[in-house]
């Protein structure tokens, strides 16, 4: 989960290096570093906190340099201490590293190499790594070599950066379950993490595969398989600019992200729909004889991803006639579930890294299923390895706390479902254009909603020394509450818990008193009654309630003390806009308690490690 970034060029490598790390600050702040290649040898500068805390050391500090390695950490092994903190070097000095992932094996490889009288100076698996290739490279004097020899010997997960001290203008870069990307420019070239670190650069890349081993220099990119066999890489240009990585004014990432959901809707539907019927099955390579052989759907996925699979799991029970299956992806992998050349496994990943997410893919492509991602980010190992791709188009997703990629995966996935009934004849033309007809008007009732900032402001202002929430939903609604739950405590780091409104009764329900508000997620859809009735569970409890309501609805004031009102429309497409407003609700309360929204504690953009 943390960062890496690299640099060999004509530039200054340390304000490189910055930029980039700022960039993928997303991936972990603990504490970050550099290592700098300059006359006088290796240069390692490093700090607990955030990139800014080691932009400030660097201030009269840094060397003229122009070769460099850089990290932002997210603590697995080892406290947040400078010892801990990244890059780590051998005992000579002569070589350092940035690593992202675990390595299972370490403490039989450090104990091995203390055997041989190797003194460590941290906590971390990522130091035997360096001081495992300063070891080999001594009795190999080939670096390749080397790399290819400590993959063997390394059991685990790892995105690596090496800097060595006797190699001028050149960077190694290993790949193996952790996510690497090199960038081409003009007399110069990167790795990174994510591209983003690099976009403002180029946008010329190429996608290291498992095992891969990358020498970038100012010449430019050679790639070796594991085996140290050269490889061919193609050059692939992403329509990602770095203006999307960029705030525009808004005071956070998050911010930004919950106003672009409009536009995020609009991409991911551009294209796909023609004539008022869903056409993806060319972009997948569907047709009616393969669709005819699945008779299950296994939806895999975590945190929020999980949420969105949840909401698709209620339509494709109703536009298809397919069993239906939703699970974590850290459970799936680990359970003995049916799954073969009858089932369809869908892998829902913004970031398509997702280490539980791409295990359990492996496991269902294994057993035979036809494998669908659907991801944020072409290229990603997620992507690169299912039969079919479904991109969200949302660009670039730099607040922690996911928001407008939510609503694309919801958005894929009803295009998935739309098509999947269509092909398999239980929806008929006459209903897919209807439901398409609404479906194109979500965008701009999602923008209707965006206007109302204000009403929910000063509805956070009301609750915001509350310490205990309850979300509440049925039906679709349910998994909006769940996700509602997630934002507050996530950016706010309150307690917040959601529940399917009809298990009130069975537990839930003991909590209520006058300090826990309830936050009920109730639109104009068949469960209304049943959901207003739950609510008077908890008014009797004098509980107070906010409302998620269709605009209109007059009944609801009369139970509850606030309301958050969203445009009708079918209830099929209700999530798309009941859950603008809870992301609202938990940026403005965590914004008057005054907490870093974009880069909330103890959570990392892409969970890359088991």
């Amino acid at each position: 989960m943390c960062g890496i970034v690299g640099y060999v060029g004509k530039r200054n490598a340390a304000e490189i290096l910055i930029d980039g790390l700022k960039r993928l600050e997303y991936r972990g702040y603990d504490s970050a570093g550099l290592a700098l290649k300059s006359d006088k040898g290796l240069l390692i500068l490093k700090e607990v906190g955030k990139v800014a805390d080691l932009e400030n050391l660097l201030l009269g500090n840094a060397p003229v340099s122009y070769q460099g390695i850089g990290h932002t950490r997210w603590a697995t092994h080892g406290g947040v201490t400078l010892a801990n903190a990244h890059p780590h070097r051998d005992g000579s000095g002569r070589f350092a590293i940035v690593h992202n992932g675990i390595i299972e094996n370490f403490m039989e490889i450090k104990e091995e190499l203390e055997r041989d009288g190797v003194v460590f100076l941290s906590e971390t698996d990522t130091e035997t790594i360096v001081h495992l290739i300063a070891r080999s490279y001594h009795g190999t004097g080939d670096l390749l070599e080397t790399l290819v020899e400590m993959q063997k010997k390394l059991h685990g997960s790892f995105a690596l950066a090496v800097i060595q001290q006797d190699f001028p203008d050149r960077i190694y870069c290993v790949r193996k379950g952790s996510p690497l990307v090199v960038g081409l420019g003009k007399g110069e070239a990167f790795c990174a993490s994510d591209v983003t670190a690099f976009l403002p650069y180029t946008r010329d890349i190429q996608y290291l595969e498992e095992g891969d081993i990358a020498e970038i220099s100012r010449q430019g990119v050679k790639i070796w398989d594991e085996n140290g066999e050269l490889s061919e890489k193609p050059v692939v240009t992403v329509d990602w600019d770095v203006s999307m990585t960029e705030k525009s004014g808004f005071s956070h990432y998050m911010l930004k992200e919950i106003h672009e959901q409009g536009m995020v809707l609009r991409s991911t539907l551009k294209g796909r729909i023609i004539d008022g019927r869903i056409a993806i099955e060319q972009e997948l390579g569907w047709d009616c004889g393969m669709v005819s052989r699945w008779n299950r759907i296994h939806i895999v996925a975590c945190g929020t991803s999980y949420y969105a699979s949840q909401v698709a799991e209620r339509v494709l029970e109703k536009w298809t006639d397919l069993d239906i299956k939703v699970d974590i992806a850290s459970e799936y992998r680990y359970r003995d579930i049916r799954c073969d050349t009858s089932t369809l496994a869908i892998f829902v990943s913004q970031s398509g890294e997702t280490a539980d997410t791409i295990a359990a893919q492996r496991k269902a492509r294994a057993c035979g299923a036809y494998c669908l991602a659907i991801t944020n980010v072409r290229g990603s190992t997620l992507a690169r390895e299912v039969h079919s791709v479904l991109l969200l188009k949302a660009g670039p997703e730099i607040g922690v706390a996911a928001t407008k990629t939510f609503t694309g995966q919801m958005a894929a996935l009803f295009l998935v479902a739309l098509q999947l009934g269509r092909l398999g004849d239980t929806i008929s033309c006459e209903e897919e254009e209807r439901l398409v007809n609404e479906f194109l008007n979500i965008p701009y009732k999602v923008e209707i909603l965006l206007e109302r900032e204000q009403e929910i402001r000063d509805i956070a202002k009301k609750y915001v020394n509350k310490s205990n929430f309850l979300f509440i939903g049925r039906g679709i609604s349910f998994p909006v509450a769940l996700e509602g739950a997630l934002k507050l405590k996530e950016i706010s780091y309150i307690h917040a818990e959601a529940y399917a409104a009809g298990e009130m009764k069975h537990g839930p329900i003991a909590l209520l008193e006058p300090d826990v508000p309830v936050v009920a997620v109730i639109p104009r859809d068949g469960l209304y009654e049943k959901t207003l009735s739950n609510i008077q569970e908890a008014k009797a409890r004098s509980a107070p309630i906010i409302a998620i309501c269709t605009e209109g609805d007059t009944h609801i004031g009369k139970h509850v003390q606030s309301l958050m009102e969203i445009p009708w429309t079918d209830e099929e497409f209700t999530p798309f806009l009941t859950v603008i407003p809870l992301q609202f609700l938990a940026f403005h309360i965590a914004l008057l308690k005054g907490k870093e929204i974009d880069q909330p504690r103890n959570l990392a953009k892409s969970v890359t490690v088991e």
